[in-house]
This record gives structure tokens, sequence and C-alpha cells, in this order.
């Protein structure tokens, strides 16, 4: 396979994390016994233009049209994305004249702000059930994929978002190109990615799935977005998600004094190496290791045991270790989307939060570490009666 960037043909295999389910197609109770769907999940670098990547491509109708992340349901992420709108507002000037573009609306989330501002704004989102929720809550939704020939067809923005979708997009430079196309002369496209440095050094394996297509440092989304005109303006790091890159995208540069620093700082550690990358690799075989023997020690003390979280990262998490139904018992989530269904692979049932207060297992694995503040938080009467949370990332431990 080339590079999905720069189409470079020789790949340099960084991890291979074997055949896995899709991580977010849960099974209803009659899907159970319908054999399990699984895809070659293998980690590449192109040592061309830095960009690491899964080298299979699962068809983006198949894993998008429907889906069951919403948004929504993180108070986190709600925050985030209060935020984030209303710093741009202000600092673009945007009244009732303008418009606001995202690409990956999901539910509304974060369109919802500017709708509360008076911005005008224009959601696309190729999962219809998740694009009817968004209409409902107010926010102009259009059900497809973004790709150029779309844009083509689009009002110009003055703010074109695209938080956690870039990662996702099979044409990577179709995506892009549709961004150029869309954005105003004097517009910004705000777009967050997970930072692949972050990545790394802590160890988040259960970040790669067949939906994340590419890993991004600062060194490859500099090289992609001037292949097409547009100028890498800003980088701010983020802590949500376990380390995100917020980039600030435009047709011509304000200032790249961030960018600048952030090259230099990965031509230091090696983003263009393909030995940093697997670090990563050494340090998954140790983790598995530790975590299964962890949970083995509980279980033969007499434990039980339930899992926090039925993300995408959780079901890369349980089926590569192989943790199923003899460690865990249950997963709660707290989207109602997704209670009731089971995790593919390892098959085991999703129930809703509150099933830890009534059931009171001993130990809770926290499979959606990105959001452990805001879980452990919400948990605290389960916390109080002597429950515990084991964590993983970035390091192993019992809270």
């Amino acid at each position: 396979m080339a590079c999905r960037s720069c189409h470079q043909p020789d790949l340099e295999l960084i991890l291979s994390l074997g055949r896995v389910p899709l991580a977010n197609a849960l099974l209803t109770a009659e899907e159970l016994e319908t054999p399990a769907q699984e895809f070659p999940l293998d980690l590449a670098f192109c040592p061309r233009c830095a960009l690491v990547q899964i080298l299979e491509t699962v068809p983006p109708e198949t894993l998008f049209r429907e889906y069951l992340y919403f948004s929504s349901y993180s108070d986190t992420m709600l925050r985030h994305s209060r935020e984030h709108a209303t710093r741009l507002i202000k600092d673009e000037g945007l009244g009732r004249d303008s418009l606001a573009l995202e690409i990956a609306s999901n539910d509304g989330y974060l369109l919802q702000y500017f709708v509360e501002a008076g911005v005008p704004v224009l959601g696309v989102e190729p999962a219809r059930n998740i694009a009817r929720v968004a209409e409902q809550r107010g926010v102009r939704t259009l059900s497809e994929f973004f790709t150029r020939e779309l844009a083509a067809t689009l009002p110009k923005a003055d703010v074109v978002i695209a938080n956690n979708v870039l990662a996702h997009v099979s044409d990577l430079n179709g995506c892009v190109e549709g961004i150029r196309t869309v954005l105003k002369p004097g517009g910004v496209a705000t777009i967050e990615v997970p930072y692949v440095k972050e990545m790394v050094e802590r160890c988040e394996f259960d970040t790669i799935y067949h939906e994340h297509l590419c890993y991004f440092s600062v060194t490859s989304l500099d090289a992609l977005f001037s292949r097409h005109g547009l100028v890498l303006d800003r980088v701010e790091r983020l802590s949500i998600h376990g380390g995100s890159l917020l980039l600030f995208v435009r047709h011509t540069a304000t200032e790249r004094t961030t960018v600048d620093a952030l090259l230099a700082e990965e031509a230091g550690w090696g983003a263009h190496r393909k030995s940093y990358y697997r670090m990563m690799a050494h340090r998954v075989v140790g983790m598995r290791e530790s975590l299964k023997s962890l949970l083995a020690e509980l279980k033969d003390e007499g434990a039980r045991i339930a899992a926090y979280g039925a993300a995408a990262k959780g079901t890369t998490l349980l089926n590569c270790f192989k943790i199923g139904p003899d460690v865990v018992d249950y997963v709660v989530d707290r989207s109602p989307y997704k209670q009731g269904r089971f995790v593919p692979g390892v098959r085991l049932p999703i129930a809703a939060p509150e099933r830890l207060l009534s059931d009171q297992p001993d130990y809770v694995l926290l499979l959606a570490w990105n959001f452990a503040d805001e879980i452990m938080a919400q948990q605290a009467e389960y916390r109080k009666r002597g429950g515990k949370f084991i964590l993983f990332v970035p390091e192993l431990r019992v809270v």
C-alpha cells in the first residue's frame, strides 16, 4: 500500500495487532451467534513524509453510515466544545452574516453553541442516525461524507471545523482539498487531531483501530497542507483525548512561530525516524503482561471485575489482550445507544453505569481512560463504597 498522504510506495511496519473486529460495531443480542468480522490491524510509517498510518482501509460506508458514538454524552467534550466555539466567535468576529461549517459534526455537540450565539451553521455528518439527532437540536445538518466533490457544492465558510475526523478519512488529500475549496479567503479552519507523540510516549496503543487511519505529527501535517496550497499557521497542544493538537489552517500565513517551534522539537525527538515509533511496540508487550497478570491475580483472590466505557479503544484493548468474560463480567457506558449491546469480539454485555452501584463489583477496568477524571467523579458513590478503578495509561495503577 502507498502512503495515504504523499503516495510513497514503501511503508515500514511498526506494530502488528493481528486481526481485530471493527471497534464500534457493537453487537445486538441477535448477532451474537454470527461469526465475528475481523480485519488486520497493522501500523506503518512513511519514511518520506513521516505519516504514521494503518494499512487496512475498511469502506467508510461500513464504518460510519450508522454510528453509535454520540459526543454529547461526555461532559468533558461539551465543556471543551463550548470554549472552542466561544473563542472562535470572538476571535473571528462571527455574526449573523457568517457561516460556521463542521465536518463530521456528530450530534451537533459543538455547532449548537454557534446556533445559541446567532451564527449560521452547517454540519456535514455521514451517520444518518446521528444527523437526525443534530437536526432535532436545531443544527442544520447535511447527511453526507465530506469530499472534494461535495465541497464544491457548499457555501463558502468563515470557519471550518474538523475535530477528530482527519484521522478517519480514507481520501486524506481529497478531504484537505475540500477544506481549501470551502474555506473563504480570509477564513480559518480549526482541526483537532490526536498527537502521535502522546500515543507513543504514553503507549496509547488502544487508540489504534480501523476508523483511525492516520496518526499525525506536525511534520506530517505541515507537508500535507502545503501540498494543497494551505498554510499550517498555528498549533496548540491540548490535553483532551490523551494529548491532541489544535491546528489553525489558512490560505495565507499570519504567523508560524508555534509551528516552527514544534517542527524543530519533532526533529529532535525523531518524528521522521521509524525507530522512534518502534518504542511503542516493545512497550505494548510489557503493558499486556502487567495488566493481564494483575487481573489474573485479582480473579484468583475472588474479585469481581467490570469495565467502564464501551469506547472504540476498549474494543482494541479487550480483543488484543484477549480479556473476555472469564475476567470481566460486563462493561458499563453512559450512552443509551450502546446499552443492551455487546462489545465485538469478546462479546461482553454493555449496561448502564447505574449497575456499578446495584452490583458493586470490586474493581472497574477503565477503558475510556481519556475521560478518567470525569468518570471517576461521576462514580464517587461507587468509590465511597470501596470500589476501585484500574487504569493502565500512561502506567498501570489501582485508584
